[in-house]
């Protein structure tokens, strides 16, 4: 085994502007675990209907399958971060992958809803370090000059897994089995596991401090608790419903406690002092925003489609790919153009591709031709392609190496919690939207509008109903998304300043 500097090898060189081959290596493991754990978080909602009857339980229920998985990966997330330093981040992204891959073996054989519900819990423990410990990785491999093009590596997964998870899925649940969902993840993960072993190189522990055990109990259980009300939302009714108010109530004095507490303490779990810096504090600002709104409408997409336009869960995903080719498109080269001109000058476009796309939507309805929604999602893509991650290359060029674990951390908690307040957000609207459409309780409005659309009598004025419904929806989330342009006006507008002292402080790539 011999060791490569950085700084001989081009890796860090402020004059290299290109990804080399060693760095490229071990983009290609991270990938494949980033793909597998997002693939994960998609692929399962097309199996939800199955699942219901599977194991004979009510839809409330079998939702805890995906709610489980989420509160898993954020309640983890908090603790990657020091983890990296204490174990060294090669190691720890080894165990991350083993971990998913265990959990699902073994979801793949659960026996009730019970078993799955847990079983699904060990999976998003293991998806929940992949993603930051996999970007630790990598910022540190390529060094701060390149995060924009790291960030269009690592967002080729983050924006196919939505569009291939639902055809995928679509495709196992009726062709194969449903275990199938869960069962592909295990080559995947033998492989990863394998180059994460040849592949990476390997870091040593670094000296850290004592692990903050009284902000774990205050951090990851406050974020579940709000997240778990949040998610009880469309079930409750409303959010006078105990069962939603006492756990956001809980979570909220919990996670306030949390940031008392991190202010005051050295070494605090997230080190909210990373705040104090301005371009970091924007570009979370600006995608705390981006998530509630966009991922919140992208939830609603493959619904419109199965409701309204009578597609199937295969044909729905299908529909979705122009979105999928749209960031194609635009991302890697949105990744070399937020290194050399600043993100400010990539997102602020992208945004306007986003609100341009969500207008052909907010004004969707039951007849809406399919080129137009097609061409609009495609439009969506490029947006999203020249948004997303260069929001995120923002926040982190500007840190120095130290700096790095903590962010990744901070910024995949902020954007779980806010992507999951937004789901909830638009499921909320549309369902009361719904409800006041077809004249029935909020609970009961998609119910009442599937069943509506479903009989032949009723089908077209239903459709016209629920399309309008989808419409309203679609609006709020345009409404949130132009907020979304506030904070962006003042991402970095001109390249990152090259740290010469940073750059030479790069560890070491180990090759075999």
């Amino acid at each position: 085994m011999a060791t490569v500097d950085l700084n001989a090898g081009g890796g860090s060189r402020p004059e290299d502007d290109k990804l080399d081959r060693g760095v490229l290596k071990i983009a290609s493991v991270v990938v494949l675990g980033a793909i597998m754990a997002i693939l994960d978080t998609t692929v399962v909602n097309v199996a939800l209907q199955q699942l219901t009857i599977e194991f004979q339980t009510s839809f409330d229920r079998i939702q805890w399958v995906a709610t489980g998985y989420m509160l898993a990966l954020a309640t983890v997330i908090p603790v990657t971060g020091w983890a990296s330093d204490r174990f060294g981040t090669k190691r720890l992204y080894m165990v991350a992958i083993a971990l998913f891959l265990v959990g699902s073996m073994v979801a793949g054989m659960a026996w009730n809803v019970e078993s799955l519900i847990a079983f699904r819990v060990i999976q998003g423990l293991g998806g929940g370090m992949l993603m930051p410990a996999g970007m630790t990785i990598m910022i540190r491999a390529a060094g701060p000059q390149r995060v924009g093009r790291v960030m269009a590596v690592l967002g080729v997964p983050m924006l196919l897994g939505p569009i291939a998870g639902p055809i995928l899925g679509g495709w196992l649940v009726d062709s194969v089995s449903w275990r199938w969902i869960f069962y592909i993840n295990v080559p995947i993960g033998l492989v990863a596991l394998w180059a994460a072993w040849r592949l990476l190189p390997k870091d040593e522990p670094q000296p850290t401090h004592r692990f903050d055990f009284p902000g774990m109990l205050m951090l990851s259980p406050g974020l579940a608790l709000l997240i778990y009300g949040v998610s009880e939302i469309p079930v409750a009714g409303g959010i006078g419903a105990t069962s939603v108010w006492l756990p956001m109530a809980l979570g909220i004095v919990l996670v306030a406690g949390f940031v008392v507490r991190a202010l005051r303490v050295d070494n605090p779990l997230v080190d909210l002092r990373l705040f104090r810096n301005r371009t970091f504090s924007i570009a979370a600002v600006t995608m705390a925003l981006f998530a509630v709104s966009f991922f919140g409408a992208m939830l609603l997409l493959p619904t419109y489609f199965v409701l309204v336009r009578d597609a199937t869960a295969l044909e729905a995903g299908l529909l979705l790919a122009p979105q999928g080719l749209g960031a194609m498109v635009v991302m890697p080269v949105a990744g070399r153009l937020a290194d050399k001109i600043g993100a400010g000058k990539i997102v602020l476009p992208g945004l306007v591709l986003i609100i341009a796309g969500l207008v052909v939507f907010a004004r969707v309805g039951a007849d809406t031709p399919y080129w137009a929604l097609l061409a609009s999602l495609f439009v969506l893509g490029m947006g999203m392609g020249m948004s997303m991650m260069p929001i995120m290359s923002a926040a982190l060029q500007t840190l120095t190496k130290a700096d790095v674990a903590q962010a990744s951390s901070a910024l995949n908690i902020l954007q779980q919690t806010a992507g999951a307040i937004g789901a909830a957000v638009m499921s909320i609207i549309l369902a009361s939207r719904l409800a006041g459409q077809f004249g029935v309780p909020t609970s009961q409005g998609q119910l009442a509008a599937t069943a509506a659309v479903m009989n032949p009598e009723t089908h077209d004025a239903a459709a016209v109903l629920a399309a309008d419904s989808f419409a309203s929806t679609f609006l709020w989330s345009l409404v949130l998304l132009a907020l979304c342009v506030l904070p962006a006006l003042f991402l970095p507008r001109r390249p990152p300043a090259r740290d010469e002292e940073d750059t030479a402080s790069a560890p070491p790539v180990l090759t075999h």
